[in-house]
């Protein structure tokens, strides 16, 4: 019964989207409406089933002679289900009044949504290559789809189609990778591999640090890091803003699960390995970012750009792993950050720009604060978090990953990223200054926008998260689910959880 537990948010949300499927067959005896409540009520069910186990420390592998122990529930895949459950339900609420008010929306969408949610949560419990691989593509595929879901719009198709037709090309990179591991492990199941590890001399098997690094060559390009970036501006500019902050949080922190996984659970003692090409990679993923992010007029392509340059700061954490183990709990810290800081500044351009296409370039943004102050305060709020300013969340998750860099031994690499993080400022608070200290543009005022609907308060519950996480640990001590020391243990028994045999 208790293996049932555990599987059951995969399976429900499985069932979901088939049930979805099915209901899109009749839309015209349900309305976009319809399907935003049904989707979030199964979402909120799903997140309630989650956190019964939330916060154990536990690792087992259910109903082996079915799933062949292809599948790990685990605190550490729990501890993602959460996130990615949240972060789902959060892009739904957000973008209420903006599939509403888009007409090529139809129910199917949400049936597509919750297939890539499913396929993310899969990621995050694949013990096997295969499997893992499987779990990638139904979430990729299902976010193609999104990308592309207005077939009308040309910017849509172009970005479709750089999509998929790069993400299939690496897609075969990872399969040759998978090929190659298995020629020389004769396995493709993750624990084998490990134990494979431990017990022979790899240093003389060049055709296994080959495979992996194919594969590592995947999850390079779906994370958005140097030179596998270059997709990432064409495909957030042409997608539909809700799904760009989907794709931006949401599925970014799906790719980290299984690759932490991999590394940590199986693969550990080769990780330094990569140092050196990974250091490389940082590099130019921190310059050539923050490069972009500075050039950029538009502010859904400065923060797609400014995306690349936080994929640098989390690498930076990735790289220390090898060194220092608590790298690993920086790095999940700081993809709750930037879960709470992106899904918000993303969402919040979404909820501004539903009902018109002005508010697009940084003068559209003009005169905001005078216009719909709380608006933009919450943009603020999300602005000084991606810019690592303290008293949010940001500037936790940053100090955390610095110090942790510095404590395995990449102080220049550290300082880089302090020094990109100080670039940063110009970029985000040009936004900001551009709502406070500049006159409205008559042709971006709105006076009947109505404000109040779900989508605003999901976004000032993001906002709320990102200021309490920040100085969580000052102002509600005594509220022990919003403390950073208890946020931060949590992270700590996730990780922990993938040792435990």
């Amino acid at each position: 019964m208790s293996q049932i537990i555990h599987i059951l948010p995969v399976l429900t949300v499985l069932i979901a989207a088939v049930a979805l499927m099915f209901m899109s067959m009749y839309e015209n005896k349900f309305s976009i409406k319809t399907f935003i409540t049904v989707s979030s009520v199964v979402l909120v069910a799903t997140l309630i089933m989650a956190f019964i186990p939330f916060g154990e420390s536990y690792s087992i592998r259910p109903y082996e002679s079915i799933f062949n122990d292809v599948l790990i529930f685990d605190t550490f895949s729990n501890f993602f289900h959460v996130l990615l459950i949240g972060g789902t339900l959060l892009t739904l609420l957000i973008g209420e009044h903006y599939f509403q008010h888009r007409s090529y929306f139809k129910g199917e969408f949400f049936s597509i949504l919750l297939f890539a949610l499913f396929g993310m949560m899969l990621l995050a419990n694949a013990n096997e290559l295969v499997t893992a691989y499987i779990a990638l593509e139904i979430a990729s595929f299902a976010v193609y789809i999104m990308v592309g879901y207005n077939s009308e719009d040309s910017r849509r198709v172009e970005a479709i189609f750089k999509y998929l037709v790069l993400g299939s090309f690496i897609g075969a990179f990872y399969l040759l990778g998978v090929v190659l591991v298995y020629g020389v492990t004769q396995t493709t199941n993750l624990t084998e591999i490990a134990t494979f590890i431990t017990t022979n001399n790899v240093a003389d098997m060049p055709l296994l640090y080959i495979g992996l690094t194919l594969i590592l060559f995947t999850f390079l390009f779906k994370i958005s890091a140097f030179p596998f970036q270059q997709w990432v501006l064409d495909v957030y500019r042409g997608a539909p803003m809700i799904i760009t902050a989907f794709m931006a949080s949401t599925f970014k922190i799906a790719i980290f699960s299984f690759f932490l996984r991999a590394i940590l659970q199986d693969i550990e003692p080769l990780i330094n390995f990569w140092d050196s090409i990974i250091y490389v990679i940082i590099v130019f993923t921190l310059v050539f970012g923050t490069w972009l992010a500075v050039t950029q007029k538009i502010v859904k392509r400065m923060l797609a750009a400014s995306s690349i340059v936080h994929t640098g700061y989390m690498l930076l954490a990735f790289i220390a792993i090898g060194q220092n183990i608590d790298a690993a709990y920086a790095i999940v810290f700081y993809l709750i950050a930037y879960l709470l800081s992106a899904l918000g500044s993303f969402g919040l351009v979404s909820h501004i720009i539903s009902e018109t296409k002005v508010r697009v370039t940084y003068d559209d943004f003009k005169g905001l604060a005078h216009e719909r102050p709380f608006l933009a305060a919450m943009m603020t709020v999300f602005m000084f978090s991606l810019a690592g300013i303290p008293s949010t969340i940001g500037f936790i998750g940053k100090f955390y990953v610095f110090t942790e860099a510095i404590n395995a031994g990449f102080t220049a690499l550290a300082i880089l990223a302090i020094v990109a993080t100080f670039v940063s400022v110009y970029y985000y608070f040009k936004l900001i200054a551009m709502m406070y200290f500049y006159p409205t543009k008559e042709e971006c005022v709105s006076n009947d926008f109505n404000d109040r609907r779900i989508s605003t308060y999901a976004i000032a519950f993001l906002a709320i998260a990102t200021v309490v996480g920040g100085i969580g640990s000052v102002i509600v001590f005594f509220i022990p689910a919003l403390n950073i020391d208890s946020l931060i243990n949590l992270t700590q028994i996730s990780i922990q959880s993938l040792f435990i045999k």
